[in-house]
């Protein structure tokens, strides 16, 4: 007997879904922090912002970002290349939420740290 694989489907099931694989993943929500703290930032910046990322995760995770209006990527015709992102109004609306994440993580932070001593 096989087991029948069962394949994520591309299409949201629902609005919680819609939202998550928009922002979803390890660095998503960092990168959208990091631009509303900074406004502008440049490719070099972030990856400096974000140690743990390699080049090519960066890269993607950019582009997905900006296939889903999240952000916005300017590019000027100069040597060398300078690429500037910035949070689109649709990126800026998810920033309450960002924020509330983070507040919440401040938290749990502080709680372990708390219930270590």
């Amino acid at each position: 007997m096989q087991k029948k694989e069962k394949a994520c489907p591309e299409v949201a099931t629902c609005s919680v879904d819609y939202a998550f694989k928009r922002i979803g993943g390890k660095y998503k929500g960092r990168i959208l922090w990091y631009l509303h703290e900074h406004a502008i930032l440049r490719y070099g910046e972030l990856n400096r912002t974000l140690p743990d990322i390699t080049t090519k995760m960066l890269t993607q995770t950019l582009r997905e970002l900006e296939a889903d209006n999240l952000i916005d990527r300017k590019v000027y015709l100069e040597v060398p290349p300078k690429v500037e992102y910035t949070l689109t109004e649709v990126g800026k609306e998810l920033i309450p939420f960002i924020s509330y994440l983070k507040e919440w993580g401040d938290k749990q932070i502080e709680a372990e740290k708390t219930k270590a001593k």
